[in-house]
């Protein structure tokens, strides 16, 4: 997880004022195919919120029309205040997308495309240069600011595009998968930046990813399935709803460890192939259900739910075997559109 400090940072029940975003019904049909079926939410300002789901459940399409670049079906959407339909301009200068694939001029340095992002979106002259080094050093890219684009990894180009996300300060950052294709390490230090965002400049962050870990940075996560959200809430809330700790393990004599578990208060099922053993924290209890087994303990294996067993949960299949069904829903969508 980040080393970014955020202890001080507000809940977001604690937030003061009206929400960043706020979506009610909003849809968005091709055709037939609804990919994104009429969802509700909040996000408060300063929060970082993710939208949990496979390629094609709609987390895009709903980036879209908060971000002006898609119209909603029916429903209503307002970001920053402003209405995404009616005061589009309001929310364009009120935001910032980085969006799924890289728009960089790898032709130009760190710095000019910097200063053609400010152009576009009109920064006051005499601010340039102040926002410039400072969005460069919020993404530790200071020492790069000269150097051609082409000459940037992967994961210097991403932290790039998130620091042309912020030059114009803008009110809400919208991420559209920000690590996808990198490798864990690069991830973590964009994670870095991300959280040090958050915190120096006060910017409510949207996310969409379908990386279980990258969506535990956020406060709240929105599950999305089928342009539907399914589930919606903190990380342990939602890890909480799925069940407890559990601990399985396979004795010398399961009987006698099932009767002895059970009485010094333990919630033991016998299961295959040993018991399992339902507990509060896994870690802390390990110990002492091997000392109150009675029997020497075989195999234990400790296990904590996690976001893969909420999605689970709530959709009944795994994230990764949606994939290739998501890909044919999101070819039939743009197949529509076309039509």
């Amino acid at each position: 997880m980040s080393t970014i400090a955020t202890e001080h940072l507000l809940a977001p029940e604690e937030v003061v004022g009206p929400p960043a975003v706020e979506v009610h019904d909003l849809a968005k049909r091709y055709g037939d195919l609804a990919a994104v079926d009429g969802i509700d939410f909040s996000v408060a300002q300063g929060e970082i919120f993710a939208f949990l789901g496979p390629n094609g459940a709609g987390k895009s399409t709903t980036i879209k029309m908060l971000c002006t670049l898609a119209r909603p079906t029916s429903g209503r959407a307002m970001v920053a205040g402003f209405d995404v339909a009616s005061q589009a301009k309001s929310v364009r200068r009120r935001i910032g997308l980085v969006f799924q694939e890289p728009t960089l001029d790898d032709q130009l340095t760190a710095e000019e495309n910097l200063r053609f992002h400010a152009v576009l979106y009109g920064v006051p002259r005499g601010q340039v240069d102040e926002r410039i080094t400072r969005v460069l050093e919020l993404v530790a890219l200071s020492k790069r600011r000269r150097d051609l684009v082409s000459t940037y990894s992967g994961g210097m180009a991403r932290r790039l595009e998130i620091a042309r996300g912020m030059l114009h300060t803008p009110k809400v950052l919208f991420l559209d998968e920000p690590t996808v294709g990198l490798d864990p390490q690069t991830r973590a230090l964009i994670w870095d930046d991300i959280q040090r965002l958050r915190v120096e400049e006060g910017v409510t962050i949207f996310l969409t990813t379908h990386y279980m870990d990258e969506a535990e940075y956020a406060e709240r996560i929105a599950i999305i399935d089928h342009g539907s959200i399914i589930a919606l809430d903190t990380p342990d809330v939602l890890k909480a709803s799925v069940g407890s700790d559990t601990v399985e393990l396979e004795t010398a004599n399961d009987d006698t460890a099932l009767d002895l578990l059970a009485r010094n208060g333990y919630r033991v099922e016998r299961t295959e192939p040993g018991l399992t053993v339902f507990v509060a924290d896994e870690e802390t209890a390990v110990g002492p259900i091997v000392t109150a087994a009675g029997v020497p303990v075989r195999t234990l294996r400790a296990h904590r739910p996690t976001l893969d067993d909420v999605f689970l949960h709530f959709t009944g299949r795994e994230i990764r075997e949606q994939h290739g069904e998501a890909a044919s829903m999101f070819a039939r969508a743009h197949g529509a559109r076309r039509g």
